[in-house]
């Protein structure tokens, strides 16, 4: 089956696909776009966030990360997602899990992590306390506010999955201890390695989005 993904940052996320691609065990021809394609460092720079903007942080291709404003990107990604439908792609999955507007429109399914994490995360937290881990100090106060939305209890920590492996360890040597039963690692760019070190550091269950993601997605490509 042929499906399309939309990066906020560029393409392709050889970092996402190489946690996601076995998930669907050969069926599967990927197209990937990115709203951040073409652009120039100099040029992304200039999508620098307001104190009111929605904040997101995403990968280049040179493997270094930018933190944006949503707003300067929506045109472009409407582009990327007309892009892939013209390609034959039978649906399109964003990698990043972020909040987007219903302006984005496509007529296959759009699948957006945000909206799985937003369904599933609930059903896995027993005590309805979580710890999200967001990349950004910019991000915090909209991450909690997102998910008081879903669970009674919400702490997010800021650190970025493409910083330094130390401040990854730092962050889940301080959520241990944390009142809380669950663990989501609230962006496209935490890797199975992330998750599998989270888990044993804080001895709590923790929720990867991107292979959540796949694993959906391979729900409708798994026929043989």
């Amino acid at each position: 089956m042929k499906i399309g993904a939309v990066t906020i940052g560029q393409a392709p996320r050889t970092d996402v696909t190489s946690d996601i691609m076995h998930i669907f065990d050969g069926r599967v021809e990927l197209s990937q776009r990115g709203g951040l394609d073409g652009l120039t460092v100099e040029q992304i720079a200039e999508f620098k966030p307001d104190k009111e903007d929605y904040v997101l942080v995403s990968r280049l291709t040179d493997g270094t990360s930018v933190t944006f404003a949503e707003r300067y990107i929506l045109p472009r990604l409407q582009e990327c997602i007309n892009e892939l439908e013209a390609e034959g792609a039978r649906l399109i999955m964003f990698f990043c899990t972020g909040d987007f507007p219903e302006s984005l429109t496509s007529n296959v399914p759009l699948v957006y992590p945000c909206h799985i994490l937003n369904k599933v995360v609930p059903l896995l937290t027993k005590k309805s306390s979580i710890v999200t881990v967001t990349p950004s100090p910019l991000q915090v106060g909209q991450c909690e506010k997102k998910w008081s939305n879903f669970v009674d209890h919400v702490k997010a920590v800021p650190v970025s999955p493409y910083g330094p492996w130390e401040d990854l360890a730092a962050a889940a040597g301080a959520i241990k201890d944390m009142d809380a039963d669950l663990v989501v690692l609230d962006c496209i760019g935490f890797t199975q390695e992330m998750k599998d070190m989270f888990a044993k550091e804080t001895g709590k269950l923790v929720v990867l989005p991107r292979t959540l993601l796949a694993r959906v997605i391979s729900e409708l490509t798994d026929v043989k």
